[in-house]
């Protein structure tokens, strides 16, 4: 069994800022290194050129062996790929903290690559036959990233159409994660410069309940913590909730509204984002 940096929720819950790389580009890895992104994935497919894909591979795994101040895992080539199968082998047996398989569609693919190791494998849902079979998917999952892009074209979603237009399948990933007790993150924002759209993106997805947004460059790091980060209102509130909890009874009216012990888990929670104590 490999000796991994990270134990699994550290590496896959609270990480509001996914930051994706091309393997490909060792200046890019270098600077991922250093962005401050709560958890990295160095990506062997759609950044990366078919005629590098192999030296993608070798590069990857050669970083993962590096020094990494948060969790870094590596996104392989889909199945049916002719780069897959070396992918998920050299993947599995390097120091990445995790694995991503894009263009899951069904969860038997899934548990096959899962069972070969003890590293956690993390399913890509970007299609409608990934949505539909979502629920099976987070049986063997670790964790789910939702492909916004691939999602929006198998809808058929015409440009422009907005997130709304996908609300219902955000929804039902995020259900099929919280069933199961894994993390679910939200799709990138295309658009490097465009501070606005990225915000209204980011806050979304805190709304509906992600743990966190995948990004396409290091410009959208701190937007998307912020997004996600509790506010001074939210810590306070909070903290007042958590006192509540040494008090002897169950439920507690608190400032005109009943608290009860799953609102005392949350706001721990909450607190834990912000770095004042344990999640509960």
């Amino acid at each position: 069994m490999t000796q991994r940096r990270f134990g699994y929720r550290a590496v896959l819950f609270d990480r509001p800022a996914v930051l994706f790389c091309p393997a490909s580009r060792a200046s890019a890895v270098a600077k991922a290194r250093q962005s401050g992104a709560d958890m990295v994935i160095l990506d062997l497919e759609d950044a990366v050129p078919e005629k590098d894909k192999a030296a993608a591979r070798d590069a990857a795994v050669e970083a993962v062996r590096e020094d990494w101040p948060m969790p870094v895992g590596i996104r392989a080539n889909g199945i049916g790929h002719g780069a897959h199968a070396a992918d998920v082998a050299a993947i599995g047996a390097s120091m990445a903290d995790f694995l991503v398989l894009p263009l899951v569609n069904e969860a038997d693919s899934l548990a096959a690559i899962a069972a070969k190791g003890d590293l956690p494998v993390a399913a890509m849902v970007e299609t409608a036959r990934g949505v539909v079979s979502v629920g099976d998917i987070a049986e063997v999952a670790a964790m789910l990233i939702v492909g916004t892009n691939d999602l929006a074209a198998d809808l058929r979603l015409p440009a422009g159409a907005g997130r709304s237009s996908m609300e219902y399948a955000l929804q039902r990933v995020l259900l099929a994660a919280r069933a199961r007790g894994i993390a679910a993150y939200d799709g990138v924002c295309n658009v490097i410069d465009a501070p606005d759209q990225l915000h209204a993106e980011a806050k979304d997805a805190h709304r509906l309940g992600f743990d966190g947004k995948t990004l396409i460059h290091p410009k959208h790091i701190a937007p998307v913590q912020a997004a996600f980060a509790p506010s001074e209102a939210d810590v306070e509130r909070a903290k007042k909730v958590v006192a509540l909890a040494e008090l002897p009874g169950g439920a507690m009216n608190f400032e005109g509204e009943m608290v009860e012990a799953m609102h005392i888990a949350s706001a721990k929670r909450l607190l834990a984002r912000a770095g004042l104590g344990e999640s509960g």
